[in-house]
């Protein structure tokens, strides 16, 4: 049980700096329910966030960025200091939205729908030099589009409704080696659906979307796992995800989901797809990120069942409270007092943490945080 200087602070504001769980051991403590005041605003939705050190990268729909009373030109990708929110020169301009983006030392991958990045044909995906921002040499043919990306045992992983690269099929996911760049033949496992989510712990990739059958297999709807090297079915996990998954996040536990449909859910699974807890909210689920053992949840929902799992369609069986797009749930599966109350229709996109800092990061639609002007991204602790 690790708990960072820094998050020992923030832990106030609306949010319980210990909750006793089900067993009598303390809960671990939740972020800072208010928003930092050092950080951007942009004039379009943010889809994707990424740290690298004291690094944030943020891709969207935005074309303009405002930092400590400057508006600058950001088109779709734009980077800031997470320790002091200043503004970097980190700038390539993609044409159309990036909506996922993906880190690995000394560069930023991004994918989305855009065909060029910084005047040079990149068709949905683009590595990036980390520092300069200058393009790399990393360039693909993909008929579809780009959702979700990840990396790890020495790959980039791409989900989403890719049906070929460079002319090969591909059934909406594709792997690429990080060292040459060359897409890997011999990782091609299939859904029928788009693959909204990627997560990658150890050799297992984690997968999340529409799919009602992954390689063939019916018992793999909307959430499996299948090999890093090879992309063979993982039959070890067999989760169970009752609608469409938005999100994906991953640690020592197991696997955590962000789903829609008739109310949407958050959703923990043990490592072999066990369902560990739910928790219901009137609205979608599309956001989810782990920080010390607490989940947290971001979507378009307004409002979450007290009571777990007890709910039919999204509507509580007993009582709910407030949790305005943003939600947090403790280790145990108990609702979190953590409630920032973001705006919007669409709410919250994305979440991503630092661990190094014990920072959660919120990207979307939101024009304000508790009734304060913080427009399409926040930073917590």
């Amino acid at each position: 049980m690790r708990f960072s200087q820094h998050v020992r602070r923030a832990a106030v504001a609306g949010a319980a700096a210990l909750a006793v769980c089900a067993g009598g051991q303390p809960a671990l403590a939740v972020v800072g329910a208010s928003a930092t005041r050092q950080t951007p605003s942009f004039n379009g939705s943010v889809y994707a966030i990424a740290y690298r050190g004291d690094t944030v990268y943020v891709g969207g729909s935005f074309t303009r960025m405002t930092i400590e009373g400057r508006t600058v030109t950001r088109n779709r990708l734009a980077a800031f200091s997470g320790r002091t929110g200043e503004l970097l020169d980190w700038a390539p301009s993609a044409d159309d939205t990036v909506r996922a983006l993906a880190v690995v030392p000394g560069y930023v991958y991004a994918g989305g729908d855009f065909d060029e990045v910084d005047g040079a044909d990149r068709d949905k995906l683009a590595k990036i030099d980390a520092g300069s921002g200058d393009v790399e040499e990393f360039a693909h043919s993909v008929d579809g589009g780009v959702r979700a990306l990840a990396t790890g045992n020495g790959r980039l992983y791409a989900g989403g409704t890719i049906q070929d690269v460079d002319g090969d099929a591909r059934s909406n996911l594709a792997a690429f080696a990080l060292a040459s760049g060359d897409l890997d033949d011999d990782w091609t496992p299939a859904t029928d659906g788009m693959v909204n989510a990627l997560a990658v712990r150890g050799n297992r990739v984690y997968l999340g979307g529409s799919f009602h059958r992954a390689d063939g297999e019916t018992s793999a709807r909307r959430l499996t796992a299948v090999n890093g090297s090879d992309g063979e079915l993982d039959r070890g996990f067999r989760a169970s995800a009752p609608a469409l998954v938005h999100a994906l996040a991953t640690d020592s536990s197991g696997v955590y989901a962000a789903i829609g449909g008739a109310g949407g859910r958050a959703m923990a699974f043990s490592a072999s797809g066990r369902t560990r807890w739910t928790r219901v909210f009137d609205g979608d689920a599309q956001a989810i990120a782990v920080l010390d053992g607490v989940t947290y949840v971001g979507g378009h929902f307004d409002r979450a069942c007290a009571d777990g799992d007890e709910a039919d369609n999204g509507e509580c069986d007993d009582e709910s409270v407030s949790r305005v797009k943003l939600a947090a749930v403790n280790r145990n599966g108990s609702l979190s007092s953590w409630a920032p109350q973001a705006n919007g229709v669409a709410g919250v996109r994305a979440l991503a943490v630092d661990p190094d800092r014990g920072t959660v990061a919120a990207g979307g639609d939101f024009t304000t945080i508790g009734g304060r002007a913080q427009r399409r991204f926040a930073s917590f602790g």
